[in-house]
């Protein structure tokens, strides 16, 4: 079984700098890249089924976003936004291609990192050849983000491993049908023990802080710069939804099919958002559009 090693980048924000963790599988030397990015609460290692599928054919990288996991914190929590991700994720890919001449990068973002790879994909030279956008998109749902958003905010402490286990897989029902072994791994890989035993999610309370500053307007100001990025994205992109998703709905699921790269779609029946690409079945969907296309 394939193993992953743990590295970090030293990045930049205005408020100073931070370091931000990754796993990195497969050949150091192999001139394919992908780069995976997880969702807003989660971290590197909800890519570990992925990666250890797709490692002979990629060197994956996968990075912890700051404030999550093993990577640092943000000195000004207002900074915890996209173009900050996006920033980053510059950084570590100057990183990673550092040392080869011909490099071709294909990016999985879930949630959160798909909207980071729709920044990146934008933008004019993108290093990005293929993008997966595993259940996002430009507009997104209003009620939703306020369900992450108090999601985000809630301070909660557990007095053992199983509770917050417990308390874990109750939230993350959306993510369909998992074993109890896998139910644990997406509990374990977010979930640390703090010095009095109690048991805690493993993220930086500060990011929360741009959700509570959501309006209206600016909900749809962002909207607006959103759907202009993905009309800027020209290389082939994957859309994939989860047919109970309350994050990307169909109707702008399908708009995604005709603007920009006109993304191919594919929804998972049983799922909401978003899939978890734990399963055999939903890492063909990913293996198949990268590597025959």
């Amino acid at each position: 079984m394939a193993e992953a090693k743990i590295k970090s980048v030293q990045c930049l924000s205005m408020a100073g700098l931070h370091h931000m963790a990754y796993k990195e599988w497969g050949d150091a030397s192999n001139p394919d890249v992908l780069v995976c990015v997880h969702g807003v609460t989660r971290v590197s290692d909800d890519f570990d089924a992925l990666a250890q599928s797709l490692c002979k054919d990629y060197r994956i990288v996968c990075p912890d976003v700051v404030g999550r996991g093993r990577s640092g914190k943000l000195h000004n929590p207002d900074l915890y936004r996209i173009p900050q991700y996006v920033s980053d994720m510059v950084t570590l890919l100057a990183r990673v291609l550092a040392d080869g001449e011909k490099q071709t990068v294909s990016w999985f973002g879930t949630s959160m990192g798909g909207l980071i790879g729709m920044g990146l994909a934008s933008l004019p030279d993108s290093p990005v050849e293929r993008l997966i956008l595993n259940d996002i998109g430009p507009s997104l749902d209003g009620v939703a983000l306020r369900r992450i958003g108090d999601y985000l905010s809630q301070e909660l402490r557990f007095p053992s491993f199983e509770a917050g286990a417990q308390w874990v897989r109750e939230v993350s029902k959306p993510f369909g049908e998992h074993t109890d072994a896998e139910w644990h791994k997406l509990a374990a890989d977010v979930l640390r023990q703090d010095k009095d035993g109690q048991w805690s999610r493993h993220y930086d309370m500060g990011l929360a802080h741009p959700f509570r500053s959501i309006t209206p307007e600016s909900a749809e100001r962002d909207q607006a710069m959103l759907w202009a990025a993905y009309d800027a994205i020209r290389c082939p992109t994957l859309l994939v939804r989860g047919e109970h998703s309350d994050l990307l709905s169909r109707e702008t699921a399908l708009a995604m099919t005709q603007r920009g790269p006109k993304a191919r779609l594919v929804e998972i029946p049983g799922v909401g958002h978003a899939p978890t690409f734990m399963h055999d079945n939903q890492i063909a969907i990913a293996r198949d559009f990268l590597l025959n296309q």
